[in-house]
């Protein structure tokens, strides 16, 4: 039976893991599992790319390189402190001789923990003492997003190494609509709301609700222009920051994916994706691609379980600033969405110059 809680004295048992400082080897302990597997059943199979990493506990494994034996690694040896065939993808099949116990530990949230012990920048219990399993929970719920998968190693270890913390009461702001844009926010632990003043609505329609692992503050920073809703706090909570700069070269450029017109069409008409324009309805009315779905940037948070995430998106605007923005998030959130080259005025210009040609 798997068991959810490991001894710190038990993980000291492997190297690295060994060398962790007290503090961020609790962090590691919330996010690892000892499991248990049957004899003669596979651990993993040679050239598999999963990003665990595996220390065998108790128990013989058999290595297998090509269907033919390798070697056979026991538990309690030294040859078991380390982890069980480090680098991807898996160049040996680890089969079970015995029933066998294992820890089983997620590759990148490994290497951030690592890097963190080592560089000495701050400890993960900086983040929120009262809660570190929820702070845990959320650094992990992002190194396994299909967004945070595209961002670089070497970005990642600096994004966590480069966010601030800040503590907020239920009822503080975050960030104020109208305000110029400086930050990128993660919720690490609490609830927000987010709410959009409109001329004819003063108090702000509710846009979103969110929870610990969720982010906002993209859209200003990309698209460079005010915060176009405010954030507020539900309960009290703690939030990561990070500045525009580091956001702009860490996270926003490794994850744009940008198509030129000719491209986008191609897929478009091929059925492998759909236009998705993020104007406002008015701009929408007076010109649009055919088959598009318009769905204004400060609303995507509110709708985007009207779109299909097994469905590629072409995101429009008039310039790509806001397709830009509204990509971010999608991209963030599982979904495959690349930016049209240029925006609308570049396609515009185009049937402009079609039309005076045919004139």
């Amino acid at each position: 039976m798997d068991n959810d809680t490991i001894d710190l004295s038990l993980l000291r048992k492997f190297t690295p893991l060994d060398g962790l400082r007290l503090e961020n080897l609790r962090a590691l302990a919330n996010k690892a599992t000892m499991k248990e597997l049957a004899a003669g059943r596979l651990l993993f199979r040679e050239g598999e790319t999963d990003k665990r990493t595996y220390f065998l506990y108790r128990g013989e494994l058999e290595l297998r390189a090509n269907d033919a034996h390798v070697s056979v690694i026991r538990g309690g040896t030294p040859q078991a402190r380390n982890a069980l065939v480090p680098g991807l993808p898996r160049r040996f099949t680890a089969r079970a001789i015995t029933d066998v116990e294992y820890v089983s530990i997620d590759s990148d949230l490994l290497d951030v923990l690592l890097t963190w012990d080592q560089t000495g920048t701050y400890e993960v219990e900086e983040f929120d003492p009262e809660a570190p399993a929820e702070g845990a929970d959320w650094m992990t719920t992002l190194l396994q997003t299909r967004a945070f998968q595209r961002i670089p190693p070497a970005n990642l270890q600096q994004v966590f190494s480069r966010v601030q913390q800040v503590r907020l009461k239920a009822g503080d702001i975050a960030i104020q609509q109208g305000d110029e844009g400086d930050f990128f926010y993660i919720l690490v632990h609490g609830r927000c709301s987010v709410t959009r003043e409109t001329p004819l609505n003063r108090d702000g329609i509710r846009l979103a609700e969110l929870a610990a692992g969720d982010t906002f503050g993209e859209e200003a920073l990309i698209s460079e222009a005010k915060r176009n809703a405010t954030v507020r706090m539900l309960t009290d909570g703690t939030l990561m920051r990070l500045n525009k700069a580091d956001f702009t070269t860490l996270l926003n450029e490794p994850l744009q994916q940008r198509v030129n017109y000719e491209e986008a069409v191609g897929l478009v008409e091929g059925g492998s994706a759909s236009w998705l324009d993020v104007r406002l309805p008015s701009e929408f009315e007076s010109f649009r691609l055919p088959g598009s779905i318009n769905i204004p940037l400060y609303f995507i948070r509110l709708k985007i379980k009207q779109l299909d995430p097994n469905r590629r998106y072409v995101v429009v605007c008039d310039t790509g600033r806001r397709s830009s923005a509204a990509a971010f998030i999608l991209t963030e959130r599982g979904f495959d969405a690349c930016v049209l080259q240029g925006g609308l005025s570049y396609v515009q210009g185009l049937e402009r110059y079609a039309a005076k040609a045919a004139g």
